[in-house]
């Protein structure tokens, strides 16, 4: 006979809340979230939230981390599943824009983090290092198309790939203020395909 356990594990009432913290950060903004909705809607009470995080500020940078990570192993993913380095880049984009979950949140916690919390020095550091992180990914690729023959190799990577996380925060943008830039994504990627591959 099988026993159903009730009790989550320490490791897994985090990571309850810490999606539920990331899906509760995305749809609202870091001051207007609050600890108490987030413990709620994860099933847990607060002190139980704060063995886990020390601070709503500590949850949102964990956040930030576990959406960087999902939207790194995603973008590896399209990566991988493309053969052509050509359009690594492109599957790249692609694989964000059609991410529902927390894989495509982590430009939507920057922008908060930006506008929402200028003011506090840590978070900014963090926002920096972490941006930084991300254009050294998507150089990186770059580089490696470049060196496989997919790339035009005067193209600049490090310019390149600050243009591409331009344009995944200005969907983003869109996203939020209900649909400004779909309706030209497709020219958007067509031309930024042709100048960086030389292919029409």
């Amino acid at each position: 006979m099988t026993t159903i356990r009730s009790r989550l594990s320490a490791e897994e009432r985090r990571a309850t809340v810490l999606e539920c913290a990331c899906q509760i950060f995305a749809k609202g903004t870091y001051h207007g979230s609050t600890t108490a909705e987030i413990a709620r809607t994860a099933g847990v009470t607060e002190p139980i939230l704060y063995r886990h995080f020390a601070s709503k500020r500590d949850l949102y940078l964990s956040c930030l981390d576990a959406t960087w990570e999902e939207c790194r192993t995603m973008w590896e993913a399209a990566i991988a599943d493309e053969a052509d380095p050509a359009l690594w880049v492109g599957a790249m984009g692609r694989s964000y824009l059609a991410a529902k979950d927390k894989r495509g949140q982590v430009a939507t916690l920057w922008l908060q983090a930006l506008t929402e919390a200028s003011d506090d020095p840590e978070i900014r550091r963090f926002i920096r290092r972490q941006m930084r992180d991300a254009h050294s990914f998507v150089a990186d690729v770059i580089k490696r198309s470049q060196a496989a023959g997919g790339t035009l190799p005067e193209r600049d990577a490090d310019a390149e790939a600050w243009l591409f996380i331009s344009i995944g925060l200005l969907t983003t943008v869109s996203r939020r203020v209900g649909g400004m830039v779909e309706d030209d994504l497709e020219d958007i990627f067509t031309s930024r395909r042709e100048w960086m591959t030389g292919r029409a």
